[in-house]
Order: structure tokens, then sequence, then C-alpha cells
């Protein structure tokens, strides 16, 4: 049976993979969402990896599939190098450079739609809040219904840019099949970078859902669930 670890971005939680589990453990397949410690300034990708592995404990030897939304690109593949899995799946996500920051890809390179920032403020602790739901509703939820954007944005939670700062704990890639998913409408990370990005450092081309934005895993829960399904249920 394959079990489905799904790793969420920025500011959400276990929460926003609500409609994809649904979807995927309807198909018989097994689902683990953790709550990432986004929260806390001292966590960064090798205590969110933990809290994944730590997840997936009575997983050992089974079919894992690791899923990466946003910023939980970070994360899953330190996850991947510390335990075997069958594959990971980037959807809308960032993806590392080895003992890089992503702060200096960022600096480098066009890979965010900057309008977002307009509706974040940081708090005393350094950690980034959303304040304006009408940004994120066109930013962070395009694609996604005014009913939907409402229903994540109460939920959301600050988020350490920790993650974002330190370098990478990577070394090297793991050596793990991999697919990317992206939002043609995606109002986050550029799809314009995606499209040479990906392929450059993933040796795979973008399956794009071109009305889809950044929070396709709520817009679009049923059509990523039919690509999980159609390549890794068993």
């Amino acid at each position: 049976m394959t079990t489905f670890a799904l790793v969420h971005g920025a500011w959400h939680g276990a929460w926003c993979w609500e409609r994809l589990a649904r979807e995927l453990t309807a198909a018989g397949c097994q689902v683990v969402a953790v709550d990432l410690p986004c929260e806390d300034v001292s966590a960064g990708c090798r205590e969110y990896a933990e809290v994944v592995l730590e997840s997936l404990a009575d997983a050992a030897g089974e079919d894992v599939v690791l899923v990466a939304h946003s910023a939980g690109g970070l994360t899953v593949p330190v996850v991947a190098c510390a335990m075997p899995v069958s594959a990971m799946v980037f959807v809308c996500a960032l993806l590392p450079q080895p003992a890089q920051s992503c702060a200096d890809q960022i600096a480098r390179e066009d890979i965010l739609l900057r309008e977002y920032q307009a509706g974040v403020d940081v708090d005393s602790e350094g950690r980034r809040r959303w304040f304006d739901p009408q940004i994120a509703s066109h930013t962070m939820y395009s694609g996604c219904t005014d009913a939907d954007a409402a229903w994540a944005f109460a939920q959301l939670r600050a988020q350490a840019s920790t993650i974002y700062d330190e370098r990478s704990p990577l070394t090297v890639w793991p050596d793990v099949p991999v697919i990317d998913v992206r939002g043609g409408d995606d109002q986050i990370v550029s799809p314009t970078w995606a499209v040479e990005a990906v392929p450059a450092r993933l040796g795979v081309r973008s399956i794009m859902l071109p009305e889809a934005g950044h929070t396709l895993i709520v817009s679009h829960a049923r059509q990523l669930a039919d690509i999980l399904l159609g390549r890794y249920a068993q």
C-alpha cells in the first residue's frame, strides 16, 4: 500500500491537505500529514524533516511518496536523504540547492512574484504573518473560490524565516524519482522561473495545470489526486 506523506509550505498546516487526503484515502492509500514547527524561530529544515520522519516511523519499508507544497520543497529532499522513499512530488514548490540558502537563491533568481509581500508583515520575533485577506486571495489563493480563500486565510500561522536564511542541510540531491506539478496562474512561485529551473535541477518537465494557482492542493485536489494515483497508487 502506498503511503503519501504530505508536507505543507509556509504559514500552513496539515489542514491544507484535507481535500487531497480525502481523495487519496478513498482510493485505498495511506496518508500522513504533519504540522511543521513553522512558528519556531529555532527550527530549520533539519527540525522540519525530523517531524516528518517521526510521523513515518511506522511506514519504514513501505512504499512512501513524499509530496511537498511550496516551501515544503525545502524539507522533502532532506527527508528523502534520511529514509528510503519511492518518489518525491513537488507542487508549486521551491527547490533547494545543496549547501545554499533559499534567500541567496531568491536574491539571484526571479523565483518569487513579489505582490504577495504587501499583505505580510513581520512580528516582534522576526516571523512573517499575513494580515491582508484580499492580497492573500489574489496571490496565495489565486484559482481558489472566495470561500476557500477565506477558509484557508483564517487558519494561517506565523512563519519563521529560518528555513529561508539557513544554508540547506543537503549536500547532494537524493537519487529518487521525482515529478513536478505547477499551476499556470501561480502568483507566488513564478511559473516562468519553473520552466527553466525544474528541468535543470530535477531533470523533468513540469506537469502544468493551466487554470490553477499556487494553492492547487485545495482548488485542484481532484486533478492532483489523479496525477498521484495514476503514478504511484498500489
